[in-house]
């Protein structure tokens, strides 16, 4: 349709992803890999938690807390830096490690200030699972992170963390000798705390729905199968789960343009 002359224009901001200028990263900081979603592309980067300060390889991620924040960005910027646009900047969603608290989240935004975001939003990364994996967010969810350095058990009740347990053991720790049946023992202590401390029937609720399991471990059979004679409960692998954290957060980045944080109202956001 055409129009018989000039009219003013009405300033908006456009829905993402059709906003040209609006670039989104989502990211995932495990303590072995690294994983990132830029906007307008479809592959996931995944390259090993590592940067290189010119004395040998360092790992500034252990056991889910970061120990390097220089390092932690010098990789960033390693990774992403050459492939953001020059114009505008990106709105960051970044999943983190449900216990990992404060200085974890102050400890990754100031690593990711390296990619000059205009606002940074974290969520746990069992939040993240259950929106890569569809997962019903009204009823309680049981969600086991089997990762590489550590494994988390997370209770969500209508998206929100109600009660979560790690442990500093993970599928690396496996090839130092230590058996499947350990890591598997802890995840069902994990539970059995969460059901021994619960005041209410959400943890009951969510076993009887089923265990979610994501991370590394969840493809390794010696795991899972373990874990399905051990809990008392149903175990479902998420589709890919070494990428579900990362995929998850790439859904919430596209709700996420929408959050006041990304027009400005604030500057950071956690959304949990």
């Amino acid at each position: 349709m055409t129009s018989s002359g000039p009219h003013p224009v009405t300033a908006r901001h456009r829905t993402w992803p059709w906003c040209r200028q609006c670039t989104g990263i989502a990211l995932d900081l495990g303590s072995a890999r690294t994983r990132a979603w830029t906007s307008g592309r479809r592959m996931i980067l995944d390259v090993p938690t590592v940067t290189f300060p010119g004395t040998g390889a360092t790992y500034p991620i252990q056991r889910g807390s970061i120990v390097d924040t220089p390092g932690t960005a010098r990789m960033l910027d390693r990774l992403l830096g050459q492939r953001l646009p020059r114009l505008g900047r990106p709105l960051v969603v970044l999943t983190t490690p449900v216990l990992g608290g404060v200085a974890y989240r102050a400890q990754a935004r100031t690593a990711v200030e390296i990619l000059r975001p205009r606002t940074v939003l974290t969520v746990p990364t069992a939040r993240a699972v259950a929106t890569a994996a569809d997962a019903d967010l009204t009823r309680p969810l049981l969600v086991v992170d089997l990762g590489a350095h550590l494994t988390e058990a997370t209770l969500l009740a209508d998206g929100a963390v109600i009660d979560a347990h790690h442990i500093a053991l993970g599928t690396s720790d496996l090839e130092s000798h230590t058996p499947p049946a350990q890591i598997a023992d802890a995840v069902v202590e994990m539970v059995t705390a969460m059901l021994d401390q619960d005041r209410t029937s959400q943890t009951l609720d969510a076993l009887q729905r089923g265990a979610l399991l994501a991370g590394g471990g969840a493809l390794r059979p010696d795991l899972t199968n373990r874990l399905t004679s051990r809990l008392p409960a149903p175990v479902q692998p998420v589709p890919a789960p070494h990428t579900a954290a990362v995929r998850g957060a790439a859904r919430l980045l596209q709700a996420a343009h929408a959050h006041p944080s990304a027009t400005g109202t604030t500057n950071v956001a956690h959304p949990c």
